[in-house]
């Protein structure tokens, strides 16, 4: 059986932002999310979800949209051009998780369904998704459990799956103009189909299900770390640099745009707070300095 079942897919894709929202207010003891439920006028909608000014979390955003259209959006065909003028369905979860404390990392998470249709020939589906790490300030130990955590997810599913979705995301993630990774990867995968709809279902539920695995441990780590305002400065400054990729680069902003989605949920990607310095150089030797030489030079973690 290779036909996707878009109940099956949705009813996960709903219980996750459920579980995720549950796990982040529990690890912030504070805050809350607050929902709203959004109705798109070419089809479908969405439920968006966004926690602010949390003990841990500044800002948590996790939301969920399924929408459709008559003809999918030039973002969602420029590596596909034969899928032009279909119409689609497009289904996911995106979280961003923005700490206030600088010595937790910002991360982000993503899985999603699409099909594409037209009359007269199979429909073309495949998911695509993954988790990536931002850190401001390097700890050594939190990349390796990450990278491992993304490891063992990948493991049941063949050898060869964690260093080829790890490449993907160090490429995707890349800031071209800044010549810099926006931060130590993770995982990202797109385009899966084979072999067949109940391993690509299986292998998204696992990315999906395993991100606070990766996550959470690493802000119970860095959590009762004291910072100043140097601290601050920096990780609103670095902050900088995830704004830039994702309004100039990420294909998933550019979708969300150009198919008529909801705007403030498709910018709740967005920082609180984020500052820009001209011509910033960290101090030679230093932490913020460290971020640079350390951490966001792509190499193998484990």
């Amino acid at each position: 059986m290779n036909t996707p079942n878009i109940n099956q897919i949705k009813s996960f894709f709903l219980s996750l932002q459920d579980k995720i929202c549950q796990q982040l207010e529990q690890a912030d003891g504070t805050a809350k999310f607050t929902e709203q439920s959004w109705q798109r006028r070419e089809g479908g909608g969405g439920r968006s979800r966004i926690m602010q000014e949390g003990t841990i979390f500044e800002q948590a955003g996790a939301n969920f949209s399924h929408i459709s259209g008559t003809r999918l959006p030039v973002s969602a065909t420029a590596q596909r051009p034969e899928l032009a003028g279909r119409s689609y369905q497009a289904m996911g979860i995106s979280v961003v998780i923005h700490p206030l404390n600088p010595y937790i990392p910002t991360s982000h998470a993503n899985v999603r369904f699409f099909i594409a249709e037209k009359e007269g020939e199979s429909p073309v589906w495949w998911f695509g998704g993954g988790f990536d790490l931002t850190p401001y300030y390097g700890f050594e130990e939190d990349v390796i459990h990450w990278h491992t955590t993304a490891r063992n997810i990948c493991q049941p599913y063949g050898e060869d799956i964690y260093p080829k979705y790890k490449k993907w995301c160090d490429d995707y993630f890349y800031i071209k103009h800044r010549n810099e990774a926006r931060g130590i990867g993770g995982l990202f995968y797109d385009d899966l189909n084979t072999p067949n709809f109940k391993h690509c279902f299986n292998f998204t539920q696992d990315i999906g299900k395993g991100f606070l695995h990766a996550y959470l441990p690493i802000v119970e780590k860095r959590k009762t770390l004291l910072w100043g305002e140097r601290e601050r400065q920096f990780q609103l400054y670095r902050r900088g640099r995830y704004v830039e990729f994702n309004l100039v680069w990420d294909r998933g902003t550019l979708f969300g745009l150009q198919s008529g989605g909801r705007t403030e949920s498709i910018l709740m990607s967005m920082p609180p707070l984020v500052r820009w310095e001209y011509d910033y150089h960290p101090e030679p030797g230093s932490a913020e300095a460290s971020l640079y030489t350390d951490f966001l030079p792509v190499k193998s973690w484990i």
